[in-house]
């Protein structure tokens, strides 16, 4: 058996295999390759105050930069496709820092470690003769991994939809949050949409353009802000908080920690294209959780901005 591989060869490992299935597209993002950045404030609503000393969680507003993505590795990646979407928000703190959001609309990962992440990723690679995956390949997968079953289900099945504002998103890892005494709270983040869910007729949806929920999302600013709040989840003992392939039971009480309010595209999409959005990138009052995938994002990014950034 080979021995097991540290957590910067594992980073290494896994964007040498996204760019092996996809390819490489100079300068761009491995994944979330096409995006658009938007400016944005965030007011909190205060009930997270007594959980969590983070200080765009208390009672002033604070300035937010979204970036909405295809979660695609191809920049071309029509809007039309099933894939998952990207939505992170960064934070610009009143001391000068940031923290960053990141989250997509499933609500759970389909690997619990990277290494068995890796082993997705191995196991999807194209058969040469149908240049699909070979589907038993995926099954021997999810025996040995049964608890991403339900993720991935969700992942092929996911629906496209109307607007980048009229979808759910979800951080999917558990963080924890220290409050003024030093109690922890584990808790996980939704987005809700104030202009509800609704999904693309596929019919429809053939006929977009290839950057249609872009170009969908210009004309709604164009007629107002777009909202989103955002819901925190409070975790119970037992809920686990390393493995993100599971959910909290949804009777796990809820409360809303503030609102975000899309404004107008970012002035410098040049400069937000060069950035690099963290999940583990917090401030005083917000932790990381047990979750090793949350762990590993921080040396995975860092391994496709360094690529990335010697192509430009």
């Amino acid at each position: 058996m080979p021995p097991a591989l540290t957590r910067p060869q594992v980073a290494v490992a896994l964007v040498d295999t996204i760019e092996h299935l996809s390819g490489t597209h100079a300068g761009y993002r491995r994944a979330h390759a096409r995006g658009v950045c938007y400016n944005a404030e965030f007011t909190p609503s205060g009930e997270a105050g007594r959980l969590t000393t983070a200080s765009h969680l208390q009672s002033a507003p604070v300035r937010a930069t979204v970036r909405f993505s295809h979660t695609g590795t191809d920049p071309r990646r029509h809007d039309s496709e099933r894939a998952a979407r990207g939505f992170a928000t960064r934070f610009h703190l009143p001391d000068g820092s940031h923290t960053d959001l990141i989250a997509v609309n499933l609500d759970r990962f389909v690997a619990a470690t990277p290494e068995s992440f890796l082993g997705l990723l191995q196991a999807a690679e194209r058969d040469p003769e149908t240049g699909k995956p070979d589907p038993a390949k995926i099954q021997a997968y999810v025996g040995l991994h049964p608890q991403a079953g339900a993720a991935l289900a969700a992942a092929v099945g996911i629906s496209v939809p109307v607007s980048y504002a009229t979808t759910e998103y979800w951080a999917i890892h558990a963080f924890i949050w220290r409050d003024a005494d030093g109690g922890s709270h584990p808790v996980k983040y939704r987005w809700e949409p104030d202009s509800g869910i609704e999904h693309a007729d596929p019919v429809e949806a053939a006929s977009w353009s290839p950057e249609h929920l872009t170009e969908e999302l210009a004309g709604r600013l164009a007629e107002g802000p777009v909202g989103f709040t955002l819901k925190v989840q409070l975790g119970e003992e037992g809920d686990p908080t390393d493995d993100p392939t599971q959910v909290w039971p949804a009777d796990r009480r809820e409360i809303t920690a503030g609102r975000l309010m899309i404004t107008a595209e970012a002035e410098d999409q040049q400069h937000w294209a060069a950035q690099s959005f963290d999940p583990n990138l917090l401030t005083p009052g917000i932790e990381a959780s047990d979750d090793p995938v949350l762990a590993a994002r921080s040396a995975v990014y860092a391994v496709s901005y360094d690529r990335r950034a010697h192509e430009c």
